[in-house]
């Protein structure tokens, strides 16, 4: 026995999110399935990241164990070559038997885009939130600061979390933009469900003028979900990838 390491690359457009669902595909679904018909053994996969229903990834994580002689390397083609095309293993490497992706450190990086100008685009429409009225970056950018850090997170989570604590770190928060696209770009020890869409949510608010960039610190200590914006739709975020070790 053998355990893999695969980097997926997904486009979670048609997808009910990472984790197996009973009412609808999931990227989960998929890999156990073709890998179990791949190797003629049940396999389940261990996800790094439980991303939602639409969220996109370039370099999510899991482990699986396998009886399989396949080299490690090997096996991104073969699976390549069996899922569908809005889902691509970018890496595939044999890995310690006790490595598990949801139990050691690391540091996960994502992004969320925002597709600012008056008309859509139609290219743009599957991984990127349109929004019309205009957003001024440099007080979105004066805001970052504050979310940097050790934080309680409570007010930037949804009130469905089953985390343990809501306390996570923030060692990153940028805000660039290029012509009408605006990336956020959040990297962290971990984050709480829907957390970096709130963020999202909370940024355009402060672009848009809705409130201030000094206000953060109070929805932070607030601890209530309601003092946070709204949580941005899913479309616009990805999960570039994560560090482990880290």
């Amino acid at each position: 026995m053998k355990r893999i390491l695969l980097v997926v690359a997904y486009d979670g457009t048609n997808y009910c999110g990472w984790q197996v669902q009973k009412n609808g595909e999931t990227i989960e679904g998929v890999l156990n399935r073709e890998l179990s018909a791949l190797f003629g053994e049940e396999i389940q996969v261990i996800g790094a990241s439980r991303t939602d229903s639409g969220v996109h990834a370039l370099g999510n994580v899991a482990v699986f164990d396998t009886k399989s002689r396949m080299p490690g390397e090997k096996i991104s083609y073969a699976l390549n070559s069996r899922i569908p095309e809005d889902i691509r293993i970018q890496r595939s490497v044999e890995v310690d038997a006790d490595f598990h992706p949801r139990k050691c450190a690391c540091t996960k990086h994502y992004e969320y885009r925002i597709l600012n100008r008056e008309f859509e685009l139609p290219c743009e429409r599957l991984n990127t939130y349109f929004y019309r009225r205009p957003l001024d970056v440099e007080r979105m950018r004066a805001a970052c600061p504050y979310f940097l850090g050790e934080h309680d997170f409570k007010s930037f989570c949804s009130i469905h979390t089953q985390a343990e604590t809501t306390v996570r770190t923030i060692y990153g928060l940028e805000v660039r933009q290029e012509g009408d696209l605006i990336r956020i770009q959040v990297s962290g020890n971990g984050f709480l469900y829907n957390m970096v869409r709130i963020i999202a949510g909370t940024l355009i608010q402060i672009g848009s003028g809705i409130r201030e960039p000094e206000v953060v610190p109070d929805i932070i200590k607030s601890r209530d979900r309601q003092a946070a914006g709204p949580t941005a739709p899913a479309k616009g975020l990805t999960l570039l990838g994560m560090d482990f070790g880290k």
